[in-house]
């Protein structure tokens, strides 16, 4: 069984969740792993971590636990 990810204009068929994951979802602009759980916005530009955005230069970013 199959099913359908519309996203910008595409159609991506997939037959398991990992692989969408692994193609649909955005990478760390500093480490380059793919984001899969929150991330961190900075600037327009995303993160997996906030130690990630913070090697990157961008000030004032917290995880928050």
């Amino acid at each position: 069984m199959t099913f359908e990810v519309h996203a910008q204009g595409a159609v991506h068929v997939f037959d398991c969740f990992a692989c969408a994951i692994h193609r649909m979802a955005p990478v760390c602009e500093h480490c380059r792993a793919p984001i899969v759980n929150q991330g961190v916005e900075a600037d327009g530009r995303w993160y997996c971590c906030a130690h990630c955005a913070r090697e990157e230069g961008k000030a004032g970013v917290a995880d928050r636990v």
